[in-house]
């Protein structure tokens, strides 16, 4: 096997990972503290951390609401948070506009920004219509699970 062969045979393992591994998260009720993968004899390990942790010392994961509640409002304010602990971005790739910006409309499902973990892009999704407040956090920021990213206004019906 030639060494282009060699890399065409890894970029595509690695495709195949990226996917799996996507696939695997997104049937998690809540995001695991750690995740490892092996992909030689196949290992894949999920640890979610407990209040107390194995020595006291890993944070607890804060239970997520269920998909269907709308986000909690702060006075009038609706909260977009993080997915996953990553980086935050604005934007689909750098040197594009941003997904949305103060002042703009967004309805539910629509996805207004990006966390990156581990190499995988992690879509932030609107669940509630409204407009944009507020963006909380810093494109490029390191963000945690469940960090306040985005404030909206909720729509009015009618």
């Amino acid at each position: 096997m030639t060494q282009a062969e060699t890399r065409q045979d890894d970029q595509h393992l690695l495709e195949t990972v990226e996917h799996s591994v996507l696939r695997l998260l997104s049937g998690f009720r809540d995001p695991p503290a750690r995740l490892e993968i092996t992909a030689g004899a196949v290992t894949v390990t999920a640890e979610w951390a407990t209040a107390e942790g194995a020595n006291g010392t890993v944070p607890a994961v804060p239970a997520r609401a269920p998909a269907d509640t709308p986000a909690a409002p702060i006075d009038d304010r609706l909260l977009v948070r993080a997915p996953t602990v990553g980086v935050f971005y604005l934007a689909p790739q750098p040197g594009s506009p941003p997904f949305v910006q103060v002042g703009d409309p967004v309805g539910a499902g629509q996805q207004i920004g990006i966390v990156e973990a581990m190499k995988l892009m992690i879509p932030v999704t609107v669940d509630t219509p409204g407009i944009v407040l507020d963006v909380l956090a810093t494109d490029g920021a390191a963000v945690e699970y469940d960090t306040p990213l985005f404030a909206l206004s909720p729509a009015e019906a009618g």
